[in-house]
């Protein structure tokens, strides 16, 4: 254990500072937000490491993608306690590194119509927060609309247009790069795309 990444350098405040990112992230769905800095271990962006550091805890169930290295469980389970599960369905978040070879959003949990708050939370890591397919948003925390350009498959969009009609079923996103996060609930929807 003593070759694991350090976790955010002041838990407290670090913490409290990136949950206020990560929040602020989903009120204003395709703004960027910077988080606290934390060095995870190779695999991990810093600024999705510190999401997990602030949101996952000894009741949060992790899904990882296959693939990833076996220091990023290590990693969560010494630092949060959180299990670890193999089953998508069972995931409180599941970490995406690879999005073209992540299972489809359906694979998730969507949670239920008395719970639809049960639901997966997934944290996507992109090599960068731009440089995609121009896509616009609208919905909540949205003045009118608004355009991003993640570097997301035209697939991804497709079925997030398909779960956006099963509000308030489905799940919600955050997308990091370096250290930088950007959030989109279940509540936005695509305008345009293409």
């Amino acid at each position: 254990m003593s070759t694991l990444c350090p976790g955010l350098s002041n838990p407290v405040h670090d913490a409290q500072k990136t949950f206020r990112a990560l929040l602020d992230a989903l009120a204003r769905p395709g703004t960027r937000q910077v988080l606290a800095p934390v060095q995870p271990p190779v695999g991990l962006a810093p600024a999705c490491g510190a999401a997990c550091l602030t949101l996952v805890d000894l009741e949060t169930t992790v899904w990882i993608q296959p693939g990833l290295p076996a220091a990023i469980a290590q990693w969560l389970r010494f630092h949060q306690g959180c299990p670890i599960t193999t089953d998508p369905q069972q995931a409180d978040f599941a970490l995406i590194a690879d999005i073209a070879s992540a299972p489809d959003l359906t694979a998730f949990r969507w949670g239920s119509a008395e719970y639809p708050e049960d639901s997966t939370t997934v944290l996507i890591q992109l090599p960068r927060l731009d440089g995609g397919v121009p896509v616009t948003l609208q919905g909540p925390g949205i003045q009118s609309t608004l355009q991003v350009e993640l570097p997301l498959p035209e697939y991804f969009w497709s079925q997030w247009q398909e779960m956006t009609a099963a509000y308030p079923l489905g799940v919600d996103a955050w997308f990091f790069a370096d250290n930088q996060g950007i959030g989109l609930p279940r509540t936005t929807q695509l305008s345009a795309y293409r």
